[in-house]
């Protein structure tokens, strides 16, 4: 399916939660047009159509798909329809933004990613914070040295809802921030062990723990929760010369670099002294430039499609995350127990 210099047709497959937010950024951007949404719900489309009167609202995606004038899709759907819809998707001659997890096992991610290399279509998965400013400055200050080798990380996600049934909370919420481990390490965990409990629900996880080793022996460490009284979106990472934290949900100071750490005495004069000293100096606040990473990542797949430019969320990176997944779902299978981290074919692009 080619595409015009100038503009890309977008069709959006699923108008639920976080749907209508797709369809408004792409109708925003210039070198997009958005021409159909599609959802099981007419009360949903019916809800967009006053808002977006230029835009075909159809209950039935197979229509969208069959739209000669469409060449790309954006598939919001529930995590268990992703590898039929993009595979459906890619058929049709689609380039495809799915958003995040890809799928939900790895021999899924493995076609559909293969399939979509085949077929020369972009196939992009929708891990928007690799387009979140604070994000990106922590990768630069990562890469520069700035906070020298990196020890461990620690990110917390939590909230009081939403409740899913498709997918557990690891899954729904973790998948950003192993997407975000591995963007900042560039590399891919080689083992997971996780726990979790099932509270609201017999069959999925609202509470997770998950602990991540990469090759160079960095720790990443993940709580996830549907349950919690606080909305929280935090991420510390701990160097060997400096410490970042990052907040999220804080407009104002989102990340902060610590001067702290542990440096080693330079003499003792007994023996069974403590051989190292806490550092503390000053707070850095990185300038950080806020802009809206949906859109952002938005515009990454709309240049992707016209350019061949390609960015990090590509579905190589989108497979890395999901064979994380599946040897963390193992280990809560397994009471914990450390699961290896199976990629036939690691790969992550370096650019965002």
């Amino acid at each position: 399916m080619s595409t015009t210099a100038e503009c890309v047709n977008v069709g959006v497959v699923g108008c639920g939660y976080w749907g209508p937010n797709h369809v408004r950024v792409f109708s925003e951007l210039d070198r997009a047009h958005l021409c159909a949404c599609a959802d099981l719900s007419l009360g949903r489309l019916a809800r967009l159509a006053r808002r977006f009167p230029h835009a075909r609202m159809l209950p039935d995606y197979h229509h969208l798909l069959d739209d000669p004038d469409i060449q790309a899709v954006v598939i919001a759907t529930p995590t268990d329809t992703h590898a039929t819809l993009v595979r459906e998707a890619l058929e049709a001659g689609k380039h495809v933004l799915v958003e995040k997890p890809l799928c939900t096992n790895g021999t899924e991610a493995d076609e559909l990613l293969h399939y979509a290399d085949a077929c020369g279509l972009v196939l992009m998965v929708g891990h928007v914070f690799l387009f979140n400013a604070g994000i990106l400055k922590l990768r630069e200050l990562i890469e520069g040295g700035t906070l020298g080798r990196i020890h461990y990380l620690d990110a917390v996600r939590t909230n009081l809802g939403p409740i899913r049934g498709d997918v557990n909370a690891l899954f729904d919420l973790g998948a950003h921030d192993i997407s975000i481990f591995n963007f900042l390490l560039q590399g891919v965990p080689t083992e997971v062990s996780a726990v979790g409990n099932r509270i609201t629900q017999t069959r999925v996880e609202d509470v997770c723990f998950a602990t991540l080793r990469y090759p160079d022996g960095t720790l990443g460490h993940i709580h996830v929760s549907w349950l919690n009284p606080r909305k929280v979106r935090t991420l510390t990472v701990v160097g060997e010369r400096k410490m970042a934290h990052w907040d999220d949900v804080n407009p104002v100071d989102a990340l902060q670099v610590f001067d702290k750490g542990i440096d080693e005495a330079p003499h003792y004069d007994s023996f069974g002294e403590f051989h190292y000293l806490v550092r503390s100096g000053d707070t850095h606040l990185p300038a950080i430039r806020r802009t809206e990473p949906l859109l952002k990542q938005a515009e990454a797949f709309v240049a992707w499609v016209l350019d061949g430019t390609p960015c990090a969320a590509d579905a190589a990176s989108g497979r890395d995350v999901v064979a994380v997944l599946e040897a963390a779902v193992e280990s809560m299978r397994r009471q914990g127990v450390s699961c290896p981290v199976k990629i036939h074919e690691p790969h992550l692009v370096s650019t965002a």
